[in-house]
């Protein structure tokens, strides 16, 4: 029968900016059992100053307690998930969102984004998040509604890779910026490290595709997962079903080689489920599949191909 655990956000719980196949599990769980994370978002200079704008405990004490390592992400976990071993993929069943503050920060700096030789300023933004309603506020009064997820979740790399930063987005998931693993979606990612090891953290309230200027709508959240153990699935890059949508994704300094990647995943998802050639495949996906940009500003590019499922057999 499977447990429900959970993982506060603390600086024991955490690792800040990397992953690691080296690191100790913070929690061991079966496959098919249930966990809710608690995750933060920021260090300490993008906290608000306003009054009304509540500061978690755990995000000050992840400040006072922990140092930044390769990258910027606050990161709850790993999560050992028993039996995984490499070659096996991991399931994660987002069953549930919830934003944990009530003010979230989008901010520009130097030498980053998407546009850095047009805006090579500091600048951030604090908008408040309405958690009944559903919807943040942005500084000048608009409102943009909510559809919080988490920009990084992903396994331990392979352990030859050592640590990697938690910046760019590898075959191991980490920050794939996909705001389409909203609650109720499914992100597959493939396993290289006994256990697993599964993170998670870079809150998002809302984003647009590309988080153009290296920021979405920052927030602290907490999810809840089902972690289940796949060993009849096989495949090298992260994948992801909406009630909708098949998705395949590719990650690649140049947005057209991510994209020819995320294709010839496509490719080989619709061979798997609709048993078609590869030939075939690809003049079908031009018929059907949407490739999209995910990200542009992680290092890695990412690319998602989406098929809509009315066409693939149960």
């Amino acid at each position: 029968m499977s447990q429900h655990h959970a993982v506060s956000c603390r600086p024991e719980h955490c690792h800040w900016g990397f992953f690691d196949a080296a690191l100790a599990p913070v929690a061991t769980v079966s496959s098919g059992d249930t966990i809710t994370v608690d995750c933060v978002s920021g260090g300490p200079d993008i906290l608000p100053k306003g009054a009304g704008f509540e500061v978690l405990p755990d995000h000050l004490g992840i400040h006072s307690g922990l140092e930044p390592k390769l990258g910027a992400h606050i990161l709850t976990g790993p999560v050992a998930v028993s039996e995984a071993m490499p070659g096996d993929v991991l399931q994660i069943d987002i069953l549930d969102i919830q934003c944990r503050q009530n003010w979230g920060y989008t901010r520009i700096r130097p030498l980053a984004g998407t546009l850095p030789e047009d805006f090579p300023v500091r600048k951030i933004w604090h908008s408040g998040i309405d958690r009944q309603r559903g919807v943040a506020t942005l500084p000048w009064g608009a409102e943009i509604a909510l559809a919080p997820f988490f920009g990084v979740m992903g396994v331990a790399p392979p352990p030859v890779y050592g640590a990697c930063t938690s910046i760019v987005p590898r075959e191991f998931g980490g920050n794939m910026d996909l705001k389409e693993l909203v609650a109720g979606t499914t992100l597959y990612l493939p396993v290289f490290a006994p256990g697993a090891l599964f993170s998670c953290g870079d809150g998002h309230g809302v984003q647009g595709d590309g988080e153009v200027c290296v920021t979405a709508l920052e927030t602290a959240l907490s999810g809840t997962f089902r972690l289940t153990l796949r060993k009849d699935m096989h495949f090298a890059l992260p994948r992801a079903e909406t009630p909708t949508h098949h998705i395949t994704m590719a990650f690649d300094d140049d947005l057209d080689d991510a994209a020819k990647t995320a294709l010839r995943e496509m490719i080989k998802l619709i061979g798997e489920r609709i048993g078609l050639a590869p030939d075939d495949a690809y003049m079908f996906a031009s018929l059907a599949v949407d490739l999209r940009v995910t990200q542009l500003v992680d290092g890695n590019k990412g690319i998602h191909a989406m098929l809509p499922k009315h066409h693939v057999r149960a």
